[in-house]
């Protein structure tokens, strides 16, 4: 069984991208994460023991997030899911998306990103 914690809207400013003043100056990205876990047993006992701390895996996303300049949304995506699955072994499997609305792109556009699912090696 799989149930699902999910986290949207987590406002980032970094400072990836390929362009010369993405490194510099930096722009707003925000992230959603889906978490599979088997909530089962803190839906009986209520207790955060028995569960995820949301607020553990935002601070963990944001620092992995933040924790270097990367060039590609994919790999700044790719760090954020290994350190969720590093650091909460209940944790199953990660939905990241990354949205970029701010992308250097000559287009009128409301948003733009990447979604990487990512499941946890048995």
């Amino acid at each position: 069984m799989s149930d699902t914690i999910f986290i949207s809207g987590i406002v980032i400013h970094a400072r990836h991208g390929v362009m010369d003043h993405e490194t510099e100056v930096g722009q707003r990205f925000v992230i959603d994460l889906e978490l599979s876990a088997d909530l089962s047993e803190s839906s009986r006992t209520d207790r955060l023991a028995d569960t995820v701390s949301y607020s553990n895996v935002v601070a963990t996303a944001t620092n992995a997030f933040k924790d270097a300049n990367y060039k590609l949304l994919e790999r700044a995506a790719g760090a954020v899911a290994d350190a969720v699955l590093t650091a909460f072994p209940k944790i199953s499997a990660v939905e990241v998306t990354v949205h970029k609305p701010h992308a250097p792109i000559a287009a009128i556009f409301d948003d733009v990103g990447v979604v990487l699912t990512r499941t946890r090696k048995l």
